[in-house]
């Protein structure tokens, strides 16, 4: 079926623009408790949201479309979205409904579903829930209707869960770390991991308002991290996004550290101590230069299409356990079964703890190679499809190839957001990356003309 509502993360768009009003809230709420009643029976859902204004009002609609169905609520409270997907299986629920836009500004949201797993809902069902949307709304007999809790602890079993990802007796006890909360889902939950763990703990952007969300902090906004590192002498800096699913790092001079270079020390560190299962997940996106360093250290790698949800599908694949974008998605397989920003930069600190080192020394060896990406914009009614396979733009693809050899990559993909074709080249040092992908994006656009 072709689908109106769900992408590949859910179902996301700004606040009081279909589908994200607080209408069509109720009725996915009731279409999902339908669908969900009549796969299981009698039905326990999980709801929690990030920090933005709209999560009230989305969460009520939710609530109030399950309780017509017949389903039973337990409501989390702001909490980041991989606590969702662990509350979800410790608790025996049913599924785990997700109330965040991650990195987006406050007008934005969005609606993501965990199975009973706490993994991404099939497909299938997404498909059915979608079918059921279009059925008039009922409403169960009273008798039968849907009864609403709330957890009062969710926060200190998350808490307690990701502590316990740290082997027993390794403290953070010496390490000064500062954190960038995003005024998000993580401001109440971050802190007192680092801390309890034994870590001298800073904290910047934990403070939400409902408005400041992402706003100019976190993981898609390192300036203010970095600026509080220098500032405070810290050993680190760690910054999550608005829903706790991304992470980066800057070290102590304030150079950051991204998704690659923390897949990489998880990858090596693990390898080395005979306990990586397989090998590692990237993206289309991931720096050539992290193929080429697993590669050396006899790790096998793969891309997927960009999307932590298609990581974890290559990885349940393959039977691997790890995987990740350079934005900050980690995937610890081992641990979690989703991207989870606090239980992925526990595995970089627990490394440099028993190494006894810091990002810089742990990092050496690996060269990511320069990167260079230029968007070209279509014009309306152009499909990107159409261009990417013009031949005349297949041979202008491959003479670049031809000068990159096996020192580089070309990459071109079409924008799953806007009307955009994203050129990127990547090679070693001494291949004028910058000047490859402006002359391969401009014959882009002169085949637009």
């Amino acid at each position: 079926m072709t689908r109106r509502y769900f992408g590949t993360d859910g179902i996301r768009g700004t606040v009081g623009q279909a589908p994200i009003t607080a209408d069509f809230m109720l009725k996915l709420g009731w279409a999902a408790g339908q669908v969900l009643r009549r796969e299981k029976g009698r039905t326990r859902v999980l709801i929690g949201k990030d920090t933005r204004i709209s999560g009230y009002m989305f969460e009520s609609a939710l609530e109030a479309g399950l309780s017509a169905a017949g389903v039973d609520v337990s409501l989390l409270g702001p909490m980041p979205t991989p606590g969702i997907a662990y509350l979800t299986r410790t608790f025996r629920a049913d599924a785990g409904i997700v109330i965040s836009a991650s990195h987006n500004p406050f007008d934005d949201n969005g609606i993501k579903f965990f199975s009973a797993e706490g993994k991404k809902l099939p497909d299938e069902t997404e498909d059915r829930i979608e079918a059921m949307l279009e059925a008039p709304l009922t409403t169960a007999e009273a008798a039968q209707l849907g009864k609403a809790t709330r957890i009062g602890d969710a926060a200190g079993r998350y808490i307690e869960f990701c502590k316990s990802t740290l082997p027993d007796r390794l403290s953070l006890h010496g390490l000064n770390v500062v954190l960038d909360c995003s005024h998000g889902a993580t401001y109440h939950i971050a802190p007192n991991v680092f801390r309890e763990l034994g870590a001298e703990v800073s904290v910047i952007g934990a403070s939400p308002d409902g408005l400041n969300i992402n706003h100019q902090v976190g993981s898609t906004h390192p300036a203010a991290l970095r600026a509080a590192v220098i500032h405070r002498g810290a050993d680190l800096g760690i910054a999550f996004d608005g829903d706790g699913d991304r992470v980066l790092m800057v070290d102590s001079d304030g150079r950051e550290i991204d998704g690659d270079d923390i897949l990489y020390l998880i990858a090596r560190d693990r390898h080395e101590r005979g306990l990586l299962a397989g090998g590692v997940v990237g993206t289309l996106m991931s720096n050539f230069g992290l193929a080429v360093a697993l590669e050396k250290l006899g790790i096998p790698f793969k891309r997927a299409k960009v999307g932590d949800r298609f990581v974890m599908e290559m990885m349940a694949a393959n039977e691997w356990e790890l995987g990740g974008e350079a934005s900050g998605h980690i995937v610890c397989g081992h641990v979690q079964t989703t991207g989870d920003g606090i239980v992925a930069v526990l595995q970089v600190l627990a490394l440099m703890i028993r190494e006894q080192a810091s990002l810089p020394e742990l990092l050496k060896g690996f060269e990511k190679v320069p990167q260079a990406l230029v968007n070209v914009r279509l014009p309306a009614g152009t499909l990107a499809h159409d261009v990417m396979a013009l031949s005349a733009l297949q041979d202008a693809v491959s003479d670049v190839e031809k000068q990159l050899g096996d020192q580089g990559r070309v990459l071109l993909r079409p924008s799953g957001t806007e009307p955009l074709i994203r050129v990127m080249v990547e090679g070693c040092g001494h291949l004028n990356v910058d000047q490859l992908t402006q002359g391969l994006a401009d014959r882009v656009q002169a085949l637009l003309k």
